[in-house]
């Protein structure tokens, strides 16, 4: 098998910087994590609030931490720099190849959709985000990684497209689209993406994250690839 991982990225309109942060970890014992936060506020100050918590959790990950350990520690720590008067969302999307299972954990309102075989899913149990209280806890979600697993998450950048014209995103027919095409990660995370920025005409009213995971059937090869693109002005 091998397994996809997509990732589609931009700022809110008129900021000078996204409020999101998204990371990728190596796990100490093999797998990768996605660490993707969104800082309360806009611009350069929820950049510093979600990288804080990006670089708390990745750090502990990469010390063999828990995924949920280290999403409580994150939450603990912004509590503690900030007094809980600041918020940020948190997802983190863990490829472990010990136990062969992909585990989901959430401090995000936004829901994650995922699939196996021709069912779709959604998370969206009430959960709250890191920051405001001590000890709060990730809802934590693990699923077997086999050929037919496809995994969406994105922050509220999303849902709240095309507010402003009063319209939303269907986001379970966009995931469904991606899944009958047989789209890449990434192609998945731009559908998306396209899809959000169409109803903001190109004008995001905030910013948007997507985070796509997909398992295939057949791998090419045993080398792991990563590629980036960012534009520059």
């Amino acid at each position: 098998m091998e397994l996809q991982i997509g990732v589609s990225k931009i700022k809110k309109y008129a900021s000078s910087e996204s409020g999101d942060s998204i990371e990728i970890v190596e796990r100490p014992n093999g797998g990768l994590s996605v660490v993707m936060a969104d800082g309360q506020r806009s611009g350069k100050s929820a950049k510093r609030i979600s990288n804080m918590v990006v670089r708390k959790v990745v750090s502990l990950l990469a010390e063999g931490i828990r995924d949920g350990a280290a999403a409580r520690a994150a939450s603990d720590y912004l509590f503690t720099e900030r007094g809980g008067k600041v918020l940020a969302t948190l997802n983190i999307i863990s490829i472990d190849l010990v136990t062969n299972t992909i585990v989901i954990t959430r401090n995000n309102p936004a829901p994650i959709l995922y699939t196996q075989g021709q069912e779709i899913n959604i998370l969206d149990e009430d959960c709250k985000p890191v920051g405001v209280y001590r000890n709060t806890r990730p809802i934590i979600t693990e699923l077997p990684i086999n050929s037919d697993l496809t995994i969406a998450s994105f922050t509220d950048g999303i849902t709240t497209a095309g507010v402003k014209k009063n319209e939303h995103l269907d986001i379970w027919d966009l995931f469904n689209y991606c899944l009958k095409n047989d789209l890449t990660a990434q192609e998945s995370a731009d559908h998306f993406m396209n899809n959000a920025l169409e109803l903001d005409n190109n004008l995001p009213v905030d910013d948007i994250s997507i985070v796509m995971i997909k398992v295939n059937n057949e791998k090419r090869d045993d080398i792991r690839r990563l590629t980036l693109s960012i534009p520059i002005k």
